[in-house]
């Protein structure tokens, strides 16, 4: 089958031609129809996230077509359409695992890092890690709701029942997350790169009621924020944009370094917290709530072979919306 490869981080993506993987007990062999660029996948190729297992076909946003179950696989039959998100495996007997918060698991494995992704023609999955996808999306729609969609609804959940919801980083996740908090009747203030008026204009496109750069104050206080941008400096900008009692929610993987700013800013009451990858809540209510919600995704097609482009385009911010890879 045709992948892209990932050799040493640092260095591009390499084409390469694998045996067709078989499914174990418990997994599925996936056709893959689409598969999302994910800002995650910049992270690994540029060696911030330092553990991938190698060689490494990345990729975490996969929708596929199921062709082979393994053993004890029940939960879907031939043919059908699933979605494979960024958590791929956990151990399910952990007190993570036991008490709903898999996502924390200490052994967990993630697709793309840990198992091989969806650059390529076919992947397997483990089953109690794949999703139904609606049908009101077709394939390349549906790929970035599997990470930049879930990940975005756990940002927007851990931010509890806030009303005026500040957003920094208005890429990918955000656009999504945009539409869900206007259907919950929040109001959304976008932040992007200063000067960034395409990116502003996109952002009220969707329902934003005030969209302006990073290095600005918004019209009024923010309930919390939402951050997407993997820009440590955006910490307290958003601490100093938000409300006392406030919330401000890191949604990425990975993050430059916070710098140091006055206790003043995390003063009464204000919260700062992050999210770490996903649990089957999320994906679950996510996906039901998505198409409820009308969520539309702004998607970019690339060919598998063009998989460097795609990832070149998402780091030098030339996209609106998601690069999606198509076999």
């Amino acid at each position: 089958m045709r992948v892209q490869l990932l050799i040493e981080a640092t260095r591009p993506l390499v084409p390469a031609e694998l045996p067709e993987p078989r499914p174990g007990p418990g997994q599925l062999l996936l056709a893959v129809m689409a598969c999302a660029v994910c800002r995650t996948d910049l992270h690994i190729l540029d060696g911030e996230l330092a553990q991938p297992k190698l060689p490494l076909v990345p990729g975490h946003e996969i929708v596929g077509t199921v062709v082979e179950k393994g053993s004890d696989a029940d939960r879907f039959a031939i043919g059908d359409r699933v979605g494979v998100p960024w958590l791929g495996w956990t151990c399910g007997v952990c007190d993570y695992c036991k008490s709903g918060r898999e996502n924390l698991c200490d052994r967990a494995r993630f697709t793309g890092y840990q198992i091989d992704g969806g650059y390529a023609e076919l992947t397997v999955a483990d089953q109690r890690y794949c999703f139904a996808i609606p049908a009101a999306f077709g394939d390349v729609e549906a790929a970035p709701l599997l990470c930049a969609g879930l990940i975005g609804y756990r940002t927007l959940r851990l931010a509890g029942e806030s009303e005026r919801i500040g957003i920094y980083g208005f890429g990918a996740a955000a656009h999504i997350v945009a539409q869900v908090a206007r259907y919950q009747g929040r109001q959304v203030f976008a932040f992007t790169r200063p000067g960034d008026k395409a990116a502003q204009d996109f952002a009220r496109s969707l329902g934003a009621v005030w969209a302006g750069g990073s290095d600005e104050m918004p019209p009024e206080p923010l309930d919390a924020a939402l951050i997407f941008a993997p820009v440590g400096a955006l910490v307290p900008a958003a601490l100093a944009a938000t409300r006392k009692g406030g919330t401000v929610v890191c949604g990425g993987i990975h993050m430059s370094d916070i710098p140091s700013f006055p206790y003043r800013l995390l003063w009464e009451e204000r919260v700062v917290r992050s999210v770490a990858n996903l649990t089957r809540r999320d994906a679950e209510e996510f996906l039901a709530l998505a198409p409820k919600a009308g969520v539309t995704t702004a998607t970019v097609t690339y060919p598998l072979a063009e998989a460097n482009q795609a990832l070149t385009d998402l780091r030098n911010g030339a996209l609106q919306g998601a690069a999606v890879l198509v076999p």
